[in-house]
Formats: C-alpha cells, sequence, structure tokens
C-alpha cells in the first residue's frame, strides 16, 4: 500500500486518494484464493473480478464435518410432552388425565395439533416473519444515528474527539420503502399458508395411523382365527394318521401350514405395534389399550365426488402466495435504481480540539440539509437482482401449474381407487360365503376319504384369505378418502379445526 502525490495536489486530495487506494488493496487482499493466485486470466478479466465479484462453486460441495459439528441435546426434547389444558378437548385437559377407553379420530387429531412441533415451527416462523414487517416499515420512520470520531493522527489535532448524531427522515424514495413492505407481506401469506399444510399433514397422519391401527387389528384377529381352523384340522389329522386311516404326512403338511399361519401372525402383530408407536409419538400417552371410533360418514364429508375448491387448497396457496412475493421483489429491483430524497439534520460536538465545521474550540455545530441519493453502479448486482427477481416470477407461477395438476392427478386417481375398491368388496363378500361353503364341503369329504388334507388346508387358508382382503379393501377406503379430504384442503372443515385456538394460531374460513 502507498501513498501516491502528483504536482499540485493538495494534502487533501492526497488523503483521497489514500483512502481509495487502501480501498482497492483489501478488495484484492480479500479476493477468494481460488481467484486472486489464477494467472491465466486476461488484464480485462482481473479488473472485472475487481468490479464484481466472481461466482464461487463451493456451495456444490458439502463439507459434512462442518455441518455436523454439533451436539444435540435429547433432555431438552421430551418424548412425550404434556399436553396443556389450553391446548386440549374439555375432557383431555392433560396427560395425567385418565382418557376413555375410546377416543373419536377427531378428538386425536386434535390433540396431536396442539402438541405438534412441526405447527410450532412454522408457527414460529410466521411470527418472525411479521416482525419481518415492522423492519420493512421502519423506513418510513426517522433514522437515529450516533458516534465519536477522533482527530487526524497525521496532524496536531490527534487528540480530539468529536461528538456527532445525525437524523435522517425519509421524504420520498419512488416507493421503494412500500415495495420492501409488499415483499414482507407476500411473505407472511407464504408462512401462513405453510402453516395450514402443516396442520393439514398433521391431521393426515393421525388419521391415517388410526386407521391402519384398526386395520392391523382386523388382521391380526383373522390370523388368530386362521390358526384356530388350522389346529382344528391338524388335530383331525393326527387322530386319523394314529389311526391309520389317513397317511402319516397329512399332520406334518398341516404342521407345515400351521406355522406359516403363526408367523403370518407375527408380522400383522409387527405392523400393528409399528402403527400403535408412531400414533404414540404424535398423541403423548400409551394407545394400545385405546379404541378408535372412525367417523362412518367421511364419504359423505369428504364431498368425494365434488370438484375441489383450489383456492382453499394449502400447497396451491403456498405456490400462489410465492407468486406474489416474486412479483413484489421483482418490482423492488426495478425501484431500487431510483433515487432517495431525505432530510438529514446533523449535531455535532467537539472536545479537546476545534470543530472542524466551524473552526471553533469544543464548537458545537448543527446542520439541516436535503439529500438525494441513489446506487449508480454496485458491481452489476442490480441487473443480476432484476434477472434473478424475473427467473423466481417465472418459476412460482410454474409452481401453481405444477401444484394444480398434482392435485388433479391425485384427486382423480383417489376416486378410481375408491370406486375399484367399492366394487372388489361386493365380489369378495360374495368369495367369503362361498370359501365358507367350500370348507364344509371338503371337511365331509376328508372324513370320507375323498378329499385330501392339502385340499382341507386349502380351502381354510381360502376363507381367512377371503376375510383378509375384505378388511383391507375396507380400510383403504378409509384411507382414501383421508387422503382425498388432505388433497383437497377440506381437514380443517372435516375435523373440525376451524375457529379453533391451535398453539395460538385460529383459522378462520
Amino acid at each position: 500500500m502507498k501513498l501516491y502525490s502528483f504536482k499540485g495536489s493538495t494534502d487533501k486530495n492526497q488523503k483521497k486518494f489514500f483512502c481509495l487506494s487502501f480501498s482497492v488493496c483489501i478488495s484484492i487482499l480479500y479476493l477468494p484464493t481460488t481467484y486472486a493466485n489464477e494467472s491465466t486470466l486476461t488484464y480485462k478479466e482481473k479488473v472485472a473480478r475487481l468490479l464484481a465479484p466472481p461466482s464461487d462453486d463451493r456451495y456444490k460441495t458439502v463439507q459434512l464435518q462442518q455441518l455436523s459439528d454439533f451436539e444435540f441435546d435429547q433432555s431438552k426434547v421430551q418424548e412425550l410432552p404434556v399436553v396443556g389444558a389450553t391446548s386440549q378437548p374439555s375432557d383431555y385437559s392433560d396427560s395425567t388425565v385418565a382418557l376413555p377407553g375410546k377416543i373419536s379420530l377427531v378428538d386425536a387429531i386434535k390433540i396431536a395439533i396442539q402438541r405438534s412441533p412441526d405447527i410450532g415451527q412454522t408457527i414460529a416462523s410466521l411470527a418472525a416473519q411479521n416482525a419481518n414487517i415492522d423492519v420493512a416499515k421502519a423506513g418510513y420512520y426517522p433514522q437515529l444515528s450516533g458516534g465519536i470520531t477522533t482527530g487526524d493522527f497525521t496532524s496536531g489535532e490527534r487528540g480530539r474527539q468529536l461528538i456527532g448524531l445525525t437524523a435522517t427522515q425519509m421524504l420520498y424514495d419512488f416507493g421503494k420503502v412500500k415495495s420492501s413492505v409488499s415483499v414482507q407481506e407476500a411473505q407472511l401469506q407464504v408462512e401462513q399458508a405453510n402453516v395450514l399444510v402443516a396442520i393439514d399433514n398433521i391431521a393426515y397422519d393421525v388419521a391415517s395411523s388410526i386407521i391402519n391401527i384398526e386395520r392391523y387389528k382386523q388382521n391380526v384377529q383373522i390370523a388368530e382365527q386362521q390358526i384356530e381352523g388350522i389346529q382344528y384340522i391338524l388335530s383331525i389329522a393326527n387322530l386319523r394318521a394314529r389311526a391309520g386311516i389317513s397317511s402319516q404326512s397329512d399332520p406334518i403338511q398341516a404342521q407345515s401350514y400351521l406355522e406359516s399361519a403363526q408367523s403370518s401372525l407375527i408380522a400383522q402383530q409387527s405392523l400393528l405395534r409399528q402403527y400403535q408407536q408412531h400414533l404414540r409419538t404424535l398423541l403423548g400417552f400409551e394407545v394400545e389399550s385405546k379404541a378408535w371410533e372412525i367417523p362412518q360418514n367421511l364419504a359423505i364429508l369428504s364431498d368425494l365426488y365434488e370438484e375441489p375448491k383450489f383456492n382453499i387448497i394449502p400447497q396451491m396457496l403456498v405456490a400462489q402466495a410465492s407468486v406474489e412475493v416474486a412479483k413484489s421483489q421483482k418490482k423492488q429491483t426495478t425501484l431500487s435504481r431510483y433515487p432517495t430524497v431525505s432530510v438529514k439534520g446533523s449535531l455535532n460536538q467537539a472536545v479537546n480540539g476545534v470543530n472542524p465545521n466551524n473552526n471553533k474550540d469544543n464548537g458545537l455545530y448543527s446542520s439541516v440539509m436535503l439529500e438525494a441519493s441513489s446506487n449508480f453502479y454496485q458491481g452489476g448486482s442490480i441487473a443480476a437482482q432484476a434477472r434473478s427477481a424475473s427467473y423466481a416470477e417465472e418459476a412460482a407461477k410454474a409452481k401453481v401449474n405444477a401444484a394444480y395438476l398434482d392435485i388433479l392427478a391425485q384427486t382423480r386417481t383417489t376416486r378410481e381407487l375408491i370406486d375399484n375398491k367399492q366394487l372388489q368388496m361386493r365380489v369378495l363378500n360374495a368369495r367369503q360365503m362361498t370359501t365358507v361353503k367350500t370348507r364344509e364341503l371338503y371337511q365331509e369329504q376328508y372324513k370320507l376319504g375323498t378329499r385330501s388334507i392339502l385340499d382341507l388346508l386349502t380351502a381354510e387358508m381360502a376363507i381367512h384369505s377371503a376375510n383378509s382382503e375384505f378388511e383391507n379393501a375396507r380400510y383403504d377406503i378409509y384411507n382414501s378418502l383421508i387422503q382425498y379430504i388432505s388433497i383437497t384442503g377440506r381437514s380443517r372443515q372435516v375435523y373440525n379445526l376451524n375457529n379453533m385456538s391451535i398453539q395460538g394460531f385460529e383459522v378462520q374460513p
């Protein structure tokens, strides 16, 4: 770093050039090493890198060791948080209160949404975004700043201190502050829609868990009945084998089928416990001994065959609000080129020296002036921001279309699945009666020796297979209904979540 001087230049000019040289040196010093050491760059490219920062591609590489450099304190997170009295239905005001043996699906959803950390996170983000609006509106109000500076160290004024206070009031900025407020208000709508998405997700998660718990309870019961049926056949086969009426292989075949049925029972019990544990985490209390009441009018409440209202679906709300954010950001970038007119007042007091503004010893100086400022050149950042805002707007519009098509596809698929499952249940109902009659006939024919043990075992398995398929089809319809309710944004209406306080957040239809 050098101080250059020219003939005829004053000390004041020399100081200005010194500051310019110093700032350029700092810029070169803090260039990324990947660029500062490159010797293949042309002179034009090197100058361009001084005027605008080069692109850094290091974001493409994840340094896992840096990201994972933290410790998580598990003691700060309760596995089963206490459900607060203000956040529960009146009957379930506290986790220490004895809950009834049978709980409705709607009440379970209300319990879960009041204690969900996912919803709490989105509500906290919403509150933070609301504060950002106040930050943007602060541009309308006076801005006060103050400080203290010393005298010039290269002169005899080095012992002086200058205490200053400055007040600035924006008069006209071509709508720049207003556009900043609009950006934050649009982002607030995005955060509000994100809360709705979180509520719908938790509601669906709870409802799906309860439906699958009831599904696998039925499957466990069917598997136990299947074991009883095969054990009965095994006992008959053993009696006949001991009497020499049938082959000794019959009990072995029956035993093999029995072991297969026992394995199936264990698998169904495992799936049941998995969903029970998941629901336990969502609700905060033991659920193994609870019975769950599924509303029988879900099909009516879901409006399955009505066209969905896309303007109430949270995913569509998020996408549309993102378009408004992008539009506001684009306008904000455009307005940043225009100047800002302000009135500026300053007050400074010299201590232990002369005030340079009025050349008075320990002098007091005040001034009021108009100021117009504008960013003429920022290394190309304004143009880059304008391009970015335009692309962001196009991306947001595409997101709206993508959300629309995704919702449309899911609703059509769900309707088709429900219709097919209803047809399947009619066939399975007839199959159930047929398999029962077949088993009765095969048992009589086996006793007469005209049927093998394998036929009898197959008939027994067919009965329980038909029962299991029937129950799975029934609960598939329930699961599709709650999925349709979630997709179409009707969760809050169906589960009575409107006009209730959800962790301090309320949805008013």
